[in-house]
């Protein structure tokens, strides 16, 4: 039984995040994942916001890490090839009334150190945001907001801290956590067991249940179901920022969302349930969510939805939960991480390094850590110049798989190869599957050639896991 420095439970932005953070060091470390691919948890569902720091009370965790996040995500962004674009938040506001709010959100965004923050007026709006109502009266403009794709940063950090040496398991459910003293613990999952000096929790709807497991249960996840609605992609350019509402108390309210492949998400609600795995959608939702929208800007409608998902927020009280345990030495609890966790993650993985430093655990940089990773190329992001020499290079490039996303062989080749086993892990690192159709076209060319790069039967390709076979019963 190998013994490892640090074993990481959960692989979502967070879990990877830390895992790239600790891989500049000379450590043994493992990341423990319980679904069959990375970033199938909170993570899939995540609306990819680079938040600049506002809407954060200024003496927040969450706060500090949000601001510091978004920094270090433009380093990883150019480090690792990831597709990051700045294009800035408007927070709206419909009357003089609402004037105060907005100055309050940019009192305590500055004292975080958010940069560049000012107030527009309506003439700034109409130059700069033509579809937004002609009853937005002002805005606060925060130029240093951006977007990602979720999927694809978890993908790219992961992939780097695997180049570097972590060890990534996947169907690997921590189901016991067993301590015999000081930084000494046994993971025991449903085919193996762990030895481990530190455990880092992070596994976010479930990290209550993992920390109990240590004797810890001061807190409790509750998950917060988000609805977001995903519009055409002929839409792109209906809005040029990210387009918010004043915030209410316990969420930054319905959105107008740019995203890094090009279709605008409008959402999410905000409503709380106890089901861990509900992720159903509602009539309730859309018209909550399209009667929010539409006041911002008219021109967006109900009919040009294309798809819609629900996401989970662990919610375990108003900040993040980010601490050694005392009582059991070399545990860290990361918990809670919700909004703005995508951002804060770059920065909470520093501070996890910090605080096992702090609890124990030596440092020691390694001399040749591999800083950069090669950018993954995608059809839907080139010009056709470039295109038309990627073809002449290797024609699999020229092979189309999906039409409406633009997704060659090659492409889903490479990203199996990086990791991808089921349609999902195939739709998040490329976008095939994720057009208009919904794969419609393309879904049983992709089973093919899953099934004949990882060596298995058609029958057993599935959408995200076990449980999800897409071909039932017996091929004739």
């Amino acid at each position: 039984m190998k013994m490892y420095d640090v074993i990481i439970i959960g692989g979502g932005v967070v879990g990877s995040a830390i895992a790239h953070e600790l891989s500049r060091y000379k450590l043994e470390i493992a990341l423990l994942e319980k679904e069959t691919e990375l970033a199938f948890g909170v993570s899939k569902s995540n609306s990819g916001i680079i938040h600049p720091g506002t809407q954060n009370p200024p003496g927040s965790l969450k706060g500090k890490l949000c601001v510091r996040g978004n920094r270090l995500t433009r380093k990883i962004a150019l480090e690792l090839g990831i597709d990051f674009k700045e294009v800035g938040e408007l927070i709206v506001a419909f009357s003089e009334s609402d004037m105060e709010h907005l100055k309050q959100i940019k009192s305590d965004a500055e004292k975080l150190g958010v940069r560049g923050l000012k107030i527009v007026n309506k003439a700034w709006l109409t130059k700069h945001e033509p579809n937004l109502s002609d009853k937005v009266v002002s805005a606060l403009y925060a130029p240093t907001a951006g977007i990602i794709s979720p999927y694809r940063f978890v993908y790219d950090l992961s992939e780097n801290a695997a180049n570097n040496g972590v060890k990534i398991f996947t169907d690997t459910e921590v189901k016991n956590i067993k301590t015999a003293g000081k930084n000494n613990f046994e993971l025991i999952t449903q085919n193996s067991v762990f030895k481990t000096s530190y455990v880092v929790n992070a596994a976010g709807l479930y990290a209550d249940e993992v920390s109990a497991m240590i004797g810890i249960d001061d807190f409790k996840i509750s998950p917060r179901k988000g609805e977001e609605y995903i519009l055409d992609k002929k839409l792109e350019h209906i809005s040029n920022h990210l387009i918010f509402p004043l915030p209410e108390e316990h969420t930054k309210g319905i959105l107008i969302i740019k995203t890094a492949d090009g279709n605008p998400m409008v959402g999410p609600t905000a409503k709380e349930q106890e089901d861990k795995e509900g992720h159903s959608t509602s009539d309730e939702g859309i018209e909550e969510v399209f009667s929010a929208v539409k006041k911002m800007m008219p021109k967006i409608d109900k009919k040009h939805v294309i798809t819609s998902f629900a996401g989970l927020r662990p919610i375990a009280g108003k900040d993040f939960i980010i601490r050694h345990e005392d009582k059991v030495p070399g545990f860290v609890n990361v918990a809670g991480i919700q909004s703005p966790g995508l951002t804060a993650a770059p920065a909470i993985a520093e501070m996890v390094a910090r605080i096992l430093k702090d609890n124990g655990l030596k440092l020691k940089k390694k001399p040749h850590f591999k800083k950069h990773r090669r950018k993954t190329t995608h059809l839907f992001a080139l010009p056709l110049k470039k295109l038309e020499k990627l073809i002449k290079i290797d024609p699999e490039y020229g092979d189309i798989v999906c039409r409406c996303e633009m997704v060659s062989v090659k492409e889903i080749r490479d990203a199996i190869k990086r990791g991808a086993k089921t349609l999902d892990g195939v739709k998040f690192r490329t976008r095939a599957q994720a057009g208009r159709c919904h794969g419609g076209f393309c879904t049983c060319r992709i089973m093919k050639i899953l099934s004949k790069e990882l060596n298995i039967d058609i029958t057993t390709v599935t959408k995200r896991g076990r449980g999800s076979e897409i071909v039932i019963g017996e091929l004739r």
